[in-house]
C-alpha cells in the first residue's frame, strides 16, 4: 500500500483510493474513512462544542441524560441512545449495556470477573461493565477488524 498526502488550500479534506481490484479491504477502509466524519454536538460548561468519533471512548445513559466521555472530559449530549446507534451504524461504537455504547478503537481487553460478569478495558484503563447481551457486537466489530 502506497500512501501520499499533499495539502491543497481552498479545498475540503478530500481521500482518493486507488485499488487494482474491489475487495474487502477496499470497502472496510472507506468505512473506516467515513466513520471518521461522524460527530456529536454536545454542550459542557455553557458552551457547544463539536467531539470527533475518534475522541469518543463511551456515551452512557445517566438518569435519562446522555453524556459522552473522552479522554479527559465528560460531555452532555442532547440526544437519546437510538438516535446515536443509528448515525453510528457501521462505525467501532457497540452497545455493551442497555446504557452504555462503547468506541472499540479504545478497547485494550475484555475479561471475566466475579459472578460471572465481564469487564471491558479502556486504554485509558477505565472499566465498565459488558452485559452478556451484546457481547455477541462486540465478537461481531472484532471480526470485521
Amino acid at each position: 500500500m502506497q500512501i501520499i498526502t499533499r495539502q491543497v488550500k481552498g479545498k475540503p479534506l478530500t481521500v482518493t483510493i486507488e485499488y487494482p481490484e474491489y475487495n474487502e479491504t477496499v470497502t472496510t477502509l472507506v468505512h473506516k474513512i467515513s466513520s471518521m466524519d461522524v460527530g456529536f454536538s454536545a454542550n459542557t460548561d455553557g458552551r457547544q462544542v463539536k467531539i470527533g468519533l475518534s475522541e469518543v471512548y463511551y456515551i452512557e445513559n445517566v438518569e435519562r441524560k446522555l453524556f459522552i466521555y473522552t479522554a479527559k472530559e465528560v460531555y452532555r449530549l442532547d440526544s437519546s441512545m437510538s438516535e446515536v446507534e443509528a448515525m453510528t451504524i457501521d462505525t467501532d461504537l457497540v452497545r455493551i449495556s442497555r446504557t452504555c455504547i462503547m468506541n472499540t478503537d479504545h478497547l485494550k481487553e475484555i475479561r471475566q470477573v466475579k459472578n460471572s460478569h465481564l469487564e471491558a478495558v479502556l486504554d485509558n484503563d477505565e472499566m465498565l461493565v459488558v452485559s452478556r447481551k451484546y457481547l455477541k457486537d462486540i465478537k461481531r466489530i472484532f471480526q470485521k477488524g
